[in-house]
């Protein structure tokens, strides 16, 4: 197989900071420009800081133990090489059609340079502009692809089985089914139905190797019901304690976030599972601080969460409770729902806790590592969110933090996913869904 050099943007690095050593068996440049951008980034206390601090610290440790050497190639894991291409200045510009005051463009003529000494060489970088102008100058170039998984081909969590009616009665009689399908994953829904017609929905339990019946709903959980098979089974995931993360994904209006808070307020304040309710939304697109906004922490926050209050409203008056807004007021007094910013949830320990991480495809993989990681004994965490509404201009459908855990997640026990795909809000919104 024929070495290729990739030079990487400094988006990818920010994305995935261990994306260096996944070049296997290849040539990794990282220009100059990109270390210059890394660096601007390091003071900020957000993820993008801490990864940026995280690959320059990685680079220097590189300098010190093999000094002079990067220029020229270090080796490391892998049987990659890494180098890094220390100026462009003074290199001709010849034909190059771009100026160099700007860093995409720098980036853009180190592989040019290199290309011009006849090295295989490929720009990996998740700016489509980028990847627009290498290729205008006759260089390769891609997104990463390291980090993603087919949105259009993304594990639903159910599916249709037909069986014989003989087969039905079993699990009618038995309440079980055995069924050796090697293609179901743990914890998928199946809606089992026969020719003659009779139905069920069921759960497959991957150690047992059998289909087994949802549990019995209880009769309240704050004034929600299921309206449709799928949120019977996102319902069906969220009260079950062994089950330890669970995503919901669907577009707007399908529940998704609703039915997680309300399953949150059954467990911590009716039933006593967890402690606390952890709810989190990343606060502005690449993940910044909070403190670019004004105000107090808790005024920060207010606007950001305001969907979150929203639904907390709304499931307060779904009790049927005389005085919805003492009840409300009594919830977040109570100091047993907490709302936090997606960036401070890192180094913490959060054990016996009910986690909500809404609009979860506004973060990049990396991220939702850090959060799922903080995960303590006791604690379940929920990902909700909507992979085609996404406003980081560096993720997209396929490479965000919520379509990434469902196929790395989607053959582990302890997880269940449900795609929520029919709009429950109004007849408005399901036709806005439709057709905008």
């Amino acid at each position: 197989m024929v070495r290729k050099t990739f030079i990487i943007d400094t988006n990818i690095l920010l994305h995935d900071p261990d994306a260096i050593i996944k070049f296997h068996n290849n040539d990794v440049v990282i220009p100059l420009a990109v270390l210059e951008e890394l660096d601007g980034m390091k003071r900020f206390s957000d993820e993008l800081g801490k990864n940026a601090r995280h690959v320059l610290r990685y680079i220097d440790g590189l300098k010190n133990a093999h000094p002079g050497q990067l220029a020229q190639g270090v080796s490391i894991e892998n049987d990659i090489v890494v180098k890094v291409q220390m100026d462009t200045k003074s290199l001709d510009r010849g034909v190059f059609p771009f100026s160099l005051d700007r860093s995409a463009h720098k980036i853009v003529f180190s592989a040019f340079k290199l290309k011009e000494q006849g090295i295989p060489v490929s720009i990996i970088s998740k700016d489509f502009i980028v990847r627009v102008k290498a290729e205008a100058v006759g260089i390769e170039s891609q997104d990463y692809i390291n980090l993603r998984f087919s949105y259009e081909n993304i594990y639903k969590g159910y599916r249709k089985l037909d069986m014989s009616k003989k087969d039905l009665d079993v699990f009618y009689k038995d309440g079980i089914l055995p069924i050796d399908l090697p293609d179901l994953y743990p914890n998928e829904y199946c809606l089992i139905s026969s020719k003659e017609q009779s139905s069920a929905v069921c759960k497959y339990n991957s150690k047992k190797k059998q289909l087994e019946p949802l549990l019995k709903l209880p009769k309240d959980i704050w004034g929600v019901h299921p309206l449709n098979v799928e949120q019977k089974c996102a319902l069906d995931l969220l009260l079950r304690d062994d089950i330890k993360l669970v995503t919901l994904m669907g577009p707007a209006g399908t529940g998704k976030t609703l039915l997680a808070l309300a399953v949150g307020l059954k467990k911590v304040f009716d039933n006593g599972n967890h402690k606390k309710i952890l709810v989190s939304r990343p606060i502005v697109p690449l993940g910044k601080d909070i403190g670019y906004l004004p105000g107090s922490k808790e005024e920060k926050l207010y606007h950001w969460m305001q969907p979150i209050y929203d639904n907390l409203e709304f499931l307060c008056e779904s009790t049927g409770s005389a005085n919805s807004t003492e009840t409300q007021k009594w919830i977040i007094e109570s100091k047993k729902i907490e709302m936090e910013a997606v960036t401070y949830i890192r180094g913490r320990t959060l054990p016996n806790m009910y986690i909500i991480i809404d609009e979860a495809q506004n973060l990049t993989p990396h991220e939702v590592k850090t959060i799922i990681s903080r995960a303590g004994q006791g604690t379940k965490v929920v990902l909700t969110g909507d992979p085609t509404q996404i406003d980081n201009p560096y993720l997209d459908k396929d490479s965000n933090a919520l379509t990434y855990t469902v196929g790395r997640f989607k053959e582990h026990p302890i997880y269940g996913h449900i795609f929520l795909d029919r709009t429950e809000r109004s007849e408005l919104a399901a036709l806005a869904t439709e057709v905008l």
